[in-house]
């Protein structure tokens, strides 16, 4: 008989993928490190496969010993002590390299979208936060859209106590999902300003502090999960 082929010696696991797993057993998930160190769940997976994630390192370090002698469990507080210590990785040349992403565009009129589907919603829509705080920075108005199951809304379809009526603010899915508008040009629209601050006050998750308003105004129920988000900006006239 032919001599059995052996099998690739399993991948050891970088310092990422090991302080990863340390959370883990702490009861965090992949998502939940994304959510720390603020990034796509794709590249928390990316330490195991491809030995990734030297950069944030010094902040999982940090992490994992504020869970273990400061009792810290929060997730926004974990990612507050993560976020001072993540640095961007230098290419050969020395320089920072760049970071592949979508970029987000606000046009000189202040003009500017962005919109995550549910993957990103989970690891609290981090791709629309420089746009919040770029409208922010320049003194833009900001309107945004929520898609989430019809239970989850407290008022009915077309309210005018939610938004502006059925047939401009709502649209409804065959999924039994509704999207529904807050603020426009026509009403004004809301103060980037605001929701900037909300959004650091959540240690930088759009979709809790985008959540949390619509609880505090009374539009949707505490356990609504929201699915799909859409952020628009422009310069009020």
């Amino acid at each position: 008989m032919p001599p059995r082929a052996r099998r690739p010696a399993a991948r050891q696991l970088n310092e990422a993928a090991r302080l990863t797993e340390q959370l883990r057993q702490a009861g965090y998930t992949k998502r939940d490190v994304a959510r720390i160190i603020g990034r796509d769940p794709s590249l928390v997976s990316q330490f195991y496969t491809k030995g990734k994630g030297a950069a944030f390192v010094p902040a999982l370090t940090r992490v994992v010993a504020a869970i273990r002698t400061g009792g810290i469990t929060e997730v926004s507080e974990l990612a507050s002590i993560a976020a001072p210590h993540i640095t961007r990785r230098t290419t050969a040349a020395g320089t920072r390299a760049r970071v592949r992403t979508k970029s987000v565009l606000i046009t000189p009129t202040g003009t500017g979208t962005g919109r995550v589907g549910t993957a990103a919603i989970t690891s609290g829509s981090a791709r629309l936060r420089p746009l919040i705080a770029e409208a922010a920075r320049q003194g833009l108005r900001l309107a945004f859209t929520v898609r989430m199951p019809k239970t989850g809304y407290v008022h009915p379809s077309g309210s005018r106590t939610d938004s502006p009526g059925l047939r401009r603010g709502v649209v409804q899915r065959a999924d039994h999902t509704e999207e529904r508008s807050y603020g426009s040009a026509a009403t004004g629209g809301f103060d980037a300003t605001d929701f900037a601050t909300r959004v650091d006050a959540t240690g930088g998750d759009v979709t809790a502090a985008i959540h949390q308003w619509l609880v505090e105004t009374g539009r949707i129920h505490q356990d609504a999960r929201i699915t799909h988000l859409e952020i628009r900006t422009w310069r009020s006239r």
